[in-house]
């Protein structure tokens, strides 16, 4: 099979053949169509994300079951399928109440711990395989489709974790990435307020298109200021994608009577927040990673009714991919991009 393989951190796609994976049991294999190519597996190409080499990179894919190994019962040669991102044991606690992003036996990442989506087949442990809804035409749409499971999946986890409810005030920090530009749409379909937060104002127009009422750049102004200005007293739930100290501090510093604020990992950096102001307002601080297997499978089933939809703005096939993610990692991306890698 041809494959793209990374051989070393920073360095550039190898095109290769080579040998087609073969399922053990318990494992399934699926043939690629597209493969989303976000910040992600951007990180792993540009070393920032260790591994080991030579490794395949990619997880946000639309396939086909090509083989299933001995004793896989969940899927069946010919389902359209996609796949979940962490590898995980599906028996500790948090496995079993549906929190699987925090379980206790976590087994890595795929495009990481074991490789991925940017080859012809991929290899997986049958139950990483989730099916599609059958109403979810994706033939047409196999980029979009693809990146349904962290581009929708991760704001729909956040939209329910902080209990976003309608005619509240969201702030997106970072709202012009792949990841921030989905968060608007989906604080929008919880029929909130939405206010886009980013430093490239030249994305606004995008912003505004999936769903922010207010855009601020706080390079123009003071983001805090501004932030509860136009939310009457302060913001309900600011989400921060970026999670750098200056971001996570703005986000408590604009939160109102009750709000919660959400980081989504970004920079990770330390910051500080002002206990008696946490006490006076009851505010929540917390954390949020990825998505539950149900909840990918709910974006896939709110994708399939057309109450959302991911925004694909570039692709590439094999040969382009490494223009295309030198294009990712200079932030030129608006929405997300995808690898084409076969032929439905």
């Amino acid at each position: 099979m041809k494959a793209l393989v990374l051989n070393g951190p920073g360095e550039p796609f190898s095109l290769e053949t080579v040998p087609d994976p073969v399922p053990g049991p318990g494992e399934a294999i699926a043939k690629v169509i597209a493969c989303g190519a976000g910040l992600t597996i951007q990180h792993v190409k540009a070393g920032r994300a260790k591994v080991d080499y030579p490794r395949i990179i990619g997880h946000e894919i639309t396939g086909v079951i090509e083989a299933v190994g001995e004793g896989v019962r969940n899927v069946t040669v010919g389902d359209l399928v996609t796949a979940y991102f962490y590898l995980t044991c599906g028996e500790c606690k948090w496995c079993r109440i549906n929190r699987e992003t925090l379980c206790e036996n976590f087994g890595g990442y795929i495009g990481r711990a074991c490789d991925g989506g940017y080859a012809e087949l991929m290899k997986l442990p049958a139950q990483n395989f989730l099916k599609f809804p059958e109403n979810l035409h994706w033939k047409n749409y196999a980029a979009e489709i693809g990146v349904i499971t962290d581009a929708i999946a991760t704001p729909l986890k956040v939209v329910r974790h902080a209990g976003i409810k309608a005619g509240e005030t969201v702030a997106v920090f970072g709202a012009g990435g792949g990841l921030g530009i989905h968060m608007l749409m989906l604080a929008k379909w919880a029929h909130a307020k939405v206010i886009a937060v980013d430093i490239a104002a030249d994305k606004f127009n995008a912003c505004r298109r999936a769903g922010a009422d207010e855009c601020v750049n706080p390079g123009d102004s003071n983001a805090v200021e501004a932030l509860v200005d136009l939310s009457g007293g302060g913001i309900d739930v600011a989400i921060d994608f970026v999670s750098s100290r200056e971001t996570l501090e703005t986000a408590v510093q604009c939160l109102g009577r009750g709000g919660r604020m959400v980081t989504l990992g970004g920079s990770g950096e330390n910051f500080s927040a002002h206990a008696h102001t946490m006490l006076e307002k009851e505010l929540v601080l917390m954390g949020s990673r990825y998505a539950t297997r149900q909840e990918v499978m709910d974006s896939l089933e709110l994708c399939a009714r057309g109450e959302v939809w991911p925004l694909v703005t570039e692709t590439a096939d094999m040969v382009g991919a490494e223009a295309l993610h030198e294009r990712i990692e200079r932030g030129l991306v608006t929405g997300r991009a995808a690898t084409l890698i076969s032929t439905p």
